[in-house]
């Protein structure tokens, strides 16, 4: 997964911000899915990496997370952002192991369900 984090980063548009980030997803069926950020002049209409990978599982016809890996050029592991861990969320339940990278080789891993304690789910817009 590190692997085609770090080679998918390169692809990333970022001409505003130069923080390229890559992402990559295994989905239940241990295929692997990428992204990577894409910026845009206006910048409420970018999108992040982990949504890129995650769209591009879900249009591969799955939906299940079963590991997330991020990677940036940052002084520490990159986390994903707060969007990002909610979207995480929707496929992946709080076990699933979210691992921060960044391009020196360090390394952090933690659960999406550490990240985003008490994500705001389905079953909060089902009927009691």
């Amino acid at each position: 997964m590190l692997k085609a984090a770090k080679a998918i980063r390169e692809n990333a548009h970022a001409p505003y911000s130069g923080f390229k980030v890559g992402a990559a997803i295994r989905a239940g069926s241990g295929k692997i899915y990428t992204g990577c950020n894409v910026e845009n002049a206006a910048y409420p209409l970018g999108t992040c990496a982990e949504g890129g990978a995650i769209s591009a599982m879900v249009a591969a016809g799955e939906t299940e997370i079963a590991e997330v890996l991020v990677i940036a050029d940052a002084p520490s592991p990159v986390t994903p952002c707060g969007g990002c861990r909610q979207k995480i969320a929707e496929f992946a339940p709080p076990n699933v192991p979210v691992i921060m990278c960044n391009m020196a080789g360090d390394t952090e891993e933690t659960t999406i369900g550490a990240l985003l304690p008490r994500a705001f789910a389905k079953a909060h817009m089902e009927a009691g």
